[in-house]
């Protein structure tokens, strides 16, 4: 009786093709496997790529921001390392170049992987290219003065050319750099004037507070003075001040005297140097030339006077009297003057001449 029933109920039913479905479970199945796979491997993949690379680029500008990924080497001095602008340096430094990396990164690892994604869901990606490359010659062209304040300004950086806080000469404006960024370089200089410096115009860097500076003090004297009992009176200023404790951190090395640096009309200049930390020098060059003056004034050693030539004319009348001084009326020493005719004037004098017939509209 069931199978009746059974056999009575399927009999009704539509038959179903199993050869079809399993024909489409396999092409869906295939798609899924195909491109969106592919499109997820690849956004994982840049994913993977990008925090491995922001990962690197941090350590390394947090070793750039505690000195330890400093170019060049050399001798570290304890001055530098404990100073707040060269701290500040750095981190600004770190940060900068920090912050164009990742971006970079992420820039070239983002249209890489739109390109493929495109390429993978069948979007020919060829017109594209074309188009970046024309866009990149247009640029080029057009910009090519930002982009090379930039790039100058990215290897400056990384170059530790200068930093805040350095004492540099960029051939156009000398001052104390107060911002470094990778289009302009900001700084001040003795008079308080603020230079906006484009990095893509600096064709050469003079900084005088990198490493270690040098106090040069030039010291005239007279003919008439034994050159050898002044040498050993700078030497000795010089290394008094180099022994004192709060001079003693300033200066690196023994001070020295390097003799006769040229003869002048007026004296004999001799020249001591001194090895000092960088933005220190100047300190270190007043303080020699306050004691060498008055050192100099107890030992006897004189300075060279100014000597001048002046030549007078023969045979002038009036040659050797006194001119008799006439007080001048202030009213009657200004004599006044209309003023000059401006440049409207002077376009209707012109039109004037040129045309009678043209009448003068109080121009």
């Amino acid at each position: 009786m069931l199978d009746l029933v059974l056999d009575s109920i399927t009999g009704t039913l539509p038959a179903v093709d199993t050869a079809g479905a399993t024909a489409g479970a396999q092409d869906v199945a295939a798609f899924l496997l195909d491109k969106p796979l592919k499109i997820v491997v690849v956004l994982l993949v840049c994913w993977i790529a990008r925090y491995l690379l922001l990962r690197l680029i941090g350590r390394v500008a947090a070793g750039i921001a505690t000195g330890a990924g400093k170019l060049g080497g050399g001798r570290r001095n304890g001055l530098l390392d404990s100073s707040p602008l060269l701290s500040e340096r750095r981190q600004q430094r770190a940060e900068t170049l920090a912050s164009v990396l990742k971006s970079t990164v992420t820039f070239v690892l983002g249209i890489m992987a739109i390109l493929v994604v495109l390429d993978t869901v069948g979007i020919a990606i060829a017109p594209f290219l074309a188009s970046a490359g024309i866009a990149g010659v247009a640029l080029g062209f057009g910009a090519q003065a930002l982009v090379k304040d930039f790039l100058s300004g990215i290897f400056m950086l990384a170059e530790d050319q200068y930093g805040v806080g350095d004492s540099v000469d960029l051939g156009d404006a000398t001052g104390t750099v107060e911002a470094v960024g990778l289009r302009v370089t900001r700084l001040r200089d003795v008079k308080g004037t603020v230079w906006y410096v484009r990095n893509g115009e600096v064709l050469r860097v003079g900084n005088m507070s990198q490493g270690w500076a040098r106090a040069v003090v030039d010291v005239s004297v007279a003919y008439g003075q034994d050159l050898t009992h002044a040498q050993e009176v700078l030497q000795r200023i010089a290394d008094g001040l180099a022994a004192e404790e709060e001079w003693k951190p300033l200066v690196l090395d023994a001070p020295e005297v390097w003799g006769v640096e040229q003869m002048t009309t007026d004296g004999i200049v001799l020249r001591l140097v001194v090895k000092t930390a960088p933005m220190q020098q100047w300190a270190v060059q007043r303080e020699l030339n306050r004691r060498v003056k008055g050192v100099f004034d107890a030992e006897g050693i004189e300075f060279p006077p100014a000597q001048r030539t002046v030549f007078l004319p023969q045979g002038a009348p009036g040659q050797g009297a006194r001119r008799e001084h006439r007080p001048v009326d202030p009213a009657a020493a200004v004599v006044p003057h209309p003023p000059a005719p401006s440049e409207a004037d002077v376009a209707a004098q012109d039109a004037a001449a040129a045309d009678p017939r043209t009448t003068d509209r109080g121009l």
